[in-house]
């Protein structure tokens, strides 16, 4: 772990790409899994860099450090992904100091995402930290800022409505099958991937549109089986993927893999379907697209839907970012008394070198001398903490200095 001292605040950048200026098929060449994100990890110190953590998921590629510029988080990040850093620069979103930690409180808060308050991104900027910490890339102010930033986006979660009702992705196509097909009832449906985001999908085709004609197929079978046991569905073996696709009216896809696991060669002849691609990057073949029989639909368009839910949580972004300034004031704090631990160690120091002068007694007032029983370690602290005290307020280090040692002898 490097960096444990006072930090130049102006150094933290972030350098991402999201939905806002790029597709899904972009945002797939920049995707990072679990191992490129270990093997930049590995990189990292050939570019300069000791402490930085990556969020990549389907609606973003975000990488968060300490450098002298956001080229050394680029260039790095590149070396593990499809795309190139060129492309990158070009579409990318660069801040840095104040910029960029506002950036990460709103990520965490749901302000940034796709589908306005989604939470689902907070177990994503948990996990992306603790990869980080446990190979030694992030130390103690970014543990205490990512701390800072997930209370404050629970404190949004419990104290507003930004997160409230249910507009998910997965969710987000339930409402365009419902919108979409007039009967379900006779409708076969096919999940692919029963991840995250399958399971969630899964549960809600089950729960609002009350659909049982559905089959589970995932790369590892058992956990498709387990799923299907669980909610009285269906599920096959992924050599039946052939089979079942023809079978299927509506097929939901929510793989990661990084080549398209269904191909236009499974769909060609073999009746309309509706299919809705939940990856990214795409696991559906581009090309299916042409063919007549098919109507295709991934997690850009899904992400347009709006309701009555989204204008509610509109509605609550100002008291989100009330309780975030609450939260950054909270950690600016932390940081300006960060900066005055060498004053309070020094004085400290001192504190107890008189602690053990021999003219201390004389010095110290009567008081003193009748309460030798107190702990002076415990008093040491209690004159530290009132000079911290004092020192938020306003910065006078050699005033306060001089007034913790007469307190003290006092």
């Amino acid at each position: 772990m490097h960096g444990n001292s006072t930090k130049d605040i102006t150094r933290f950048f972030i350098a991402g790409i999201n939905y806002k200026k790029t597709d899904a098929a972009i945002r797939g060449q920049f995707a990072v899994s679990n191992d490129q994100y270990a093997t930049l990890l590995t990189k990292a110190p050939e570019f300069g860099l000791h402490e930085l953590f990556v969020l990549s998921t389907c609606n973003r590629t975000e990488v968060y450090g300490f450098a002298e510029s956001a080229d050394q988080l680029i260039n790095l990040l590149c070396t593990q992904t499809e795309g190139t850093a060129s492309t990158f620069s070009q579409l990318a979103y660069v801040k840095n100091g104040m910029a960029a930690i506002e950036h990460l409180f709103s990520v965490a808060a749901g302000l940034d995402s796709q589908i306005l308050g989604d939470y689902e991104i907070v177990g994503q900027i948990k996990q992306a930290v603790k990869f980080s910490k446990e190979q030694g890339y992030t130390d103690s102010f970014m543990e205490r800022l990512v701390n800072c930033v997930l209370q404050s986006s629970k404190a949004i979660k419990n104290q507003t409505h930004l997160s409230g009702g249910t507009v998910s992705v997965s969710f987000a196509a339930i409402q365009y099958i419902r919108e979409k097909v007039a009967d379900i009832s006779d409708k076969k449906i096919l999940l692919l991937g029963v991840g995250k985001i399958g399971r969630n999908t899964c549960k809600n085709l089950v729960d609002y549109l009350d659909a049982d004609h559905i089959t589970l197929i995932n790369r590892t079978h058992d956990k498709a089986a387990q799923l299907a046991e669980e909610l009285d569905l269906h599920h096959a073996p992924l050599s039946d993927l052939g089979q079942k696709i023809e079978e299927s009216h509506i097929i939901l896809v929510a793989t990661n893999s990084v080549e398209p696991t269904i191909k236009k060669s499974h769909l060609e002849g073999k009746g309309e379907k509706l299919i809705i691609d939940l990856s990214v990057p795409f696991n559906v073949e581009e090309s299916a697209q042409e063919l007549p029989n098919v109507h295709l639909v991934n997690v850009d368009e899904l992400s347009k839907l709006k309701d009555e839910t989204l204008q509610m949580r509109e509605a609550e972004v100002p008291k989100a970012w009330i309780i975030i300034r609450e939260h950054i004031e909270e950690f600016l704090e932390w940081v300006e008394m960060r900066k005055h631990v060498p004053v309070f160690k020094a004085v400290k120091t001192k504190l107890k070198e008189i602690q053990t002068f021999p003219s201390y007694i004389q010095l110290s007032s009567p008081e003193i001398a009748a309460c030798q029983t107190i702990n002076a370690d415990e008093k040491i602290q209690r004159v530290i903490n009132g000079m911290a005290s004092k020192m938020r307020q306003q910065n006078q280090r050699g005033c306060y200095y001089i007034e913790a040692i007469n307190e003290f002898i006092a």
